[in-house]
């Protein structure tokens, strides 16, 4: 095996490894809603504490991305999340809990950050797309993660020695693999925010990536709820189970999809899927038929994420470490937004209205995809719809 070629498996495996603790994480949030016994009003208070302290990141992961190489931050987030998630299951209180909650996150903003960075620098060794097989390997973590979660509910495992075991796994593997990453992908330039009148190239990919979180992150935190309280299935974990194998599916096949049909379309299929799967599981609450929009939501969700961050890794104006770093605050934000409002249409008008809000927000990637292309007066090749020429701008200094 050549270097580029044990550098992409390792860091996949990395990749595949964070996967697999957060859907660990995600998977347990109905569990800590009955031990604490949260209603959704309480639970959605608590998990905005992940997006606060991603946000209160940004200047940690801005720094440490342009002083460092990617994988020395990497490796530092990732001990500390093997951490968090072992304190979480071990809380026992709500102040432990939302501190414990607040590390996971800060950590996981700098994992995401440095793997993508590195997977940006990979990506330029080779002749065609792999991003989206990283992101494939994430969610084949996170279905594996599910799946260990489901054994473990079925099993009765508590809480704590589920997590003590994920969490033991996570920081074994770290302090083996580590040494086999990019050590040379630290960007000379590009590394200081601007702060003025946005970036138009920056601003709309991480639109993007706002209703993608919004979309993505809710099915995360709120499929096993649904589940377990519209559906009424006792292990409530098997629509986030689905909505995990389709997104990691579609991850794998979507470099080759993207080359032959275009980004441009690809954003457009992928709003159809998450519409469609919204739509079909709260119009017929039937076990099955909720699973088959939930598969849909998968397949939909899948490439928005890998597509937009490939795209940032092109801005003239930041590094690609920096450019992800503010495109991944716009995912926060969306984060941050996502459950209050989940929980106040909740009470207002019940689960099955709220979860309209994840069909809205796959909409809205279809406007605000055709703007960045159009702001980017993208052309294409009409007898294979494949090759994309991205014109870029200036930078503008404010």
């Amino acid at each position: 095996m050549d270097l580029k070629q044990k550098q992409r498996f390792f860091l996949g495996v990395f990749f595949f490894l964070c996967g697999f603790c957060f859907a660990t994480w995600a998977s347990r949030i109905p569990t800590i809603k009955v031990a604490f016994d949260l209603n959704d009003a309480h639970l959605g208070t608590i998990l905005l504490a992940m997006p606060i302290s991603s946000l209160i990141g940004l200047p940690i992961s801005g720094w440490l991305v342009s002083k460092y190489a990617s994988r020395v931050p990497m490796t530092f987030a990732f001990i500390v999340n093997s951490i968090a998630l072992l304190l979480i299951g071990y809380a026992d209180n709500i102040v432990h809990l939302v501190i414990a909650i607040s590390l996971f996150s800060l950590s996981l903003r700098l994992v995401n950050i440095s793997m993508n960075t590195q997977s940006i620098t990979l990506q330029k060794l080779f002749p065609k797309k792999i991003n989206g097989s990283f992101h494939g390997l994430w969610s084949t973590g996170g279905i594996l993660g599910v799946g260990f979660c489901t054994l473990m509910i079925a099993m009765d495992v508590p809480i704590h020695t589920h997590l003590l075991i994920v969490s033991s796994i996570s920081l074994g593997i770290t302090l083996v693999c580590y040494r086999y990453l990019i050590t040379n992908d630290r960007a000379t330039s590009g590394n200081k925010l601007v702060i003025g009148k946005p970036d138009p190239y920056i601003f709309y990919l991480g639109v993007l990536v706002f209703f993608a979180a919004v979309c993505e992150g809710g099915m995360f935190d709120w499929s096993g709820i649904f589940f377990r309280e519209v559906i009424k299935t006792k292990i409530f974990t098997t629509g986030y189970l689905t909505f995990m194998i389709c997104m990691a599916i579609s991850r794998f096949a979507s470099d080759p999809v993207t080359e032959r049909i275009g980004m441009p379309r690809m954003y457009l299929l992928s709003a159809s899927f998450v519409v469609i799967g919204i739509l079909l599981s709260l119009t017929i609450t039937n076990f099955w038929v909720a699973l088959l929009g939930f598969a849909l939501v998968g397949l939909g969700t899948a490439a928005v994420i890998p597509m937009t961050y490939s795209l940032a890794g092109n801005s003239t104006r930041y590094s690609a470490g920096m450019a992800i770093s503010i495109i991944a605050t716009y995912g926060i934000v969306g984060m941050l937004i996502g459950p209050p409002l989940i929980v106040y249409l909740s009470h207002a008008f019940g689960l099955k209205i709220a979860f309209l809000l994840f069909a809205f927000s796959g909409l809205m990637l279809i406007p605000f995809s055709r703007l960045f292309f159009k702001h980017q007066m993208l052309t294409y090749k009409p007898e294979d719809y494949k090759a994309v020429e991205v014109k870029k701008e200036p930078i503008q200094e404010y």
